[in-house]
């Protein structure tokens, strides 16, 4: 059902414009935004419920024709130029496409680390792009699921979606109270940190470990003491011409492939 929209102030299509990713989780704690073709297409996949759709109107019959058609005749698509949606939405959407949808109930830490063998968790991590690479990176190198604490980004963040190419999608995540929780799960913990007692990446019995928790921590000060000092492992990265880290997601990356199952 496509429809014309007349103002950028409709209420139809606040969800879109008007409301914050602050505001959205606090007025409609049940919606998050997915953007662009390939990303929502990800999302239904993986058995997302779409809402309604603000769309480009050249991308109707075009690259958005595809994810209309999976979506149903009965879901509203809002549509106007690209002049119009970027006054709306703030920002030019991202192959004209932006679509509302359900989020899935939320499963606790216990389910999704029944069988898994090598988890990441991500502890106040606040920009979205670092969240959604390290979820990218978690997809593809292997980690059966994600722990997030409170004090980071949303995974479901429009932005953090996005740069996880929609992986954040494919793999079990939810929230969890304190890093170390991985721990009455069955989990040795490895807390990324640089300390007098980190193991390398490369440590054998680091290595060797059946069930695995890789701790990654917030962009500026790192991971609280308290979990470095509750991990069963603190591990470092060996670093060449006197570079001291890397970014969370860099690590997270390296972490994922090194430490990934035997």
């Amino acid at each position: 059902m496509v429809i014309e929209i007349n103002s950028i102030t409709d209420k139809s299509v606040e969800i879109f414009g008007a409301l914050t990713e602050r505001d959205l989780r606090s007025r409609r704690p049940d919606l998050f935004i997915a953007e662009s073709p390939k990303v929502i297409l990800r999302a239904l996949e993986c058995g997302y419920e779409p809402v309604s759709m603000l769309c480009e109107r050249k991308h109707i019959e075009g690259d958005a024709a595809e994810v209309i058609a999976k979506c149903g005749a009965g879901m509203p698509v809002y549509t106007a130029g690209r002049d119009v949606l970027a006054a709306l939405t703030g920002y030019t959407l991202t192959r004209g496409v932006l679509c509302a949808m359900r989020r899935k109930p939320e499963s606790s830490p216990a389910d999704i680390c029944r069988e898994a063998t090598r988890i990441a968790v991500i502890d106040e991590v606040c920009d979205a792009t670092n969240v959604g690479a390290i979820f990218r990176s978690a997809a593809a190198l292997g980690v059966d699921a994600v722990l997030v604490t409170r004090g980071s980004c949303d995974p479901l963040n429009r932005r953090a979606v996005r740069v996880s190419m929609g992986n954040v999608f494919s793999i079990p995540w939810t929230w969890t109270d304190t890093a170390n929780d991985a721990q009455q799960f069955g989990f040795r913990t490895a807390a990324f940190a640089l300390t007098d007692q980190s193991v390398s990446l490369d440590d054998p019995k680091l290595n060797a470990e059946p069930r695995l928790a890789i701790i990654l921590g917030g962009e500026g000060y790192g991971l609280d003491s308290a979990i470095i000092r509750n991990a069963d492992y603190t591990v470092k990265i060996p670093m060449a011409r006197g570079v001291d880290s890397l970014n969370v997601a860099a690590c997270a990356a390296v972490a994922f492939w090194q430490l990934r199952r035997r």
